[in-house]
Parts: structure tokens; sequence; C-alpha cells
């Protein structure tokens, strides 16, 4: 973690109760998510109550609404515009060339922690970040949250700004996360102006052999898809 940047002030198990319930609840809405939501209810106790009643709202939206439309709201919401893109490299970068370096310092992130990432995912993915900082090493998950806190919170306006159900799971993320600096502003400001970037390269630097899961030092494990302690039982 850097040291200019302040500590935590959350404990590290209600850290990680909020990083990977929204982890899953983020992710795209299917039978299993449903079957989670009592669960994903107990989680949501154990943290304040501001946070808390962010995942409530969404769980409460969750039970209330057809299976099918959920997934065609997630469609239109997430697959659709760019600024509510759940790509954090995307803000900054969109589809160019040095959004492939910043993918591989995702990978490579996760890599020094032990974790291999499961081919269906890039790094960047959100649901995956909350993982990782959730059940891998919370200071380098929420270390790559902070690197990318502008992305995050024009994701958090944007969704707000479109009155989405899901805007309550960014406010949860970043309640967990220091206050804006003047310079984040500054690049949130610049990023809702400007959008990311349209320049269209491909992401060739990412298959960089170094960083293939064969690199990865032995012992590594593989980073799953989010998950929650107690929902395989």
């Amino acid at each position: 973690m850097s040291p200019r940047r302040p500590k935590p002030t959350l404990p590290p198990d209600q850290l990680t109760l909020v990083w990977q319930s929204v982890s899953l609840l983020l992710d795209y809405p299917d039978e299993a998510l449903l079957a989670r939501v009592e669960l994903l209810r107990s989680a949501a106790a154990g943290v304040p109550p501001a946070i808390g009643g962010s995942l409530h709202g969404f769980l409460d939206h969750l039970e209330h609404t057809p299976l099918p439309q959920l997934q065609a709201d997630y469609v239109e919401t997430f697959d659709t515009r760019r600024r509510c893109n759940l790509f954090l490299t995307y803000f900054a970068h969109g589809d160019t060339r040095k959004r492939g370096m910043a993918l591989l310092r995702f990978k490579q992130t996760y890599l020094s922690a032990g974790f291999e990432l499961a081919d269906a995912e890039l790094p960047d993915h959100l649901c995956v970040v909350l993982e990782f900082a959730a059940t891998g090493d919370q200071a380098l998950g929420r270390d790559l949250m902070l690197d990318h806190r502008a992305g995050l919170e024009l994701l958090r306006i944007s969704l707000r700004d479109l009155g989405s159900p899901w805007a309550g799971l960014l406010d949860a993320v970043t309640a967990t996360l220091p206050p804006l600096r003047g310079d984040e502003r500054d690049a949130v400001r610049r990023l809702a102006a400007e959008g990311p970037p349209e320049e269209e390269v491909g992401l060739a630097p990412f298959a960089s052999p170094q960083f293939s899961p064969g690199a990865a030092a032995s012992g590594s494990v593989l980073l799953p898809m989010p998950s929650f302690p107690g929902a395989r039982a």
C-alpha cells in the first residue's frame, strides 16, 4: 500500500464482506445469484449501516424483479454504455495499446500474490478485482482500485445518473475507499468531459509470454470467479 494513501477505515473482515458481496452482485444475474440472497443479506448485516443499506437496497431489487428482466437490464446497462463499463482500464485507456500494458500490470499484481487468473475474464473486470481484494491480498487489491479511482467514480456517477439499481453497489465500494483528493476530482471531471479514448489498436501486449499462466511462480493458485464464504458448501 502506498504510504501516501490513508489506511482503510473498516477492519479487514468487513472489507472482505463488502468487496466479496459486491463482486457477486455486480456479476451477470442468474439462478445461482438468486440462491445466495439470504447469505448476502447476512453479510450486509455485518457491515456499517450506510454500506449495508446500499447492499440491502440492491438485494430487494434482486428479489422483486423477474430474472429475465434483470438479465436484460444488466446487458443494457453494462454492455452497451461506454461510461458504465466494468473493465477498469477501459476508462483510462479505451481499446488502445496502453490498455494492454495496463492489463499486464493487473495480471502481474495477481501473480505476485500467488494467484493465477482464470482465462474466462480479463484481469481488470471489477468483479475480479473485488474478488482478489477480498480473498487474495487486500492491500494490493485496494491499490488497484485506487489506481483507477477516476474510472470507478465515473462508473458510480454514470449509474447514479441513470437511476440504475446497480449504483448502490458502487456506492458501497467507494465507501470503503478514501474520499476523492483534488487531483482525483480533476481526473473525474476530465474523464466525464472527454470519455474513454476511442482509438482501437488492439490488446496485443496482454499476450506477452512472460505474463502467461505458465510464468506463475511455483505454488500459485487459480483465482476463481467471485465466490463467497460458505456459498459452495
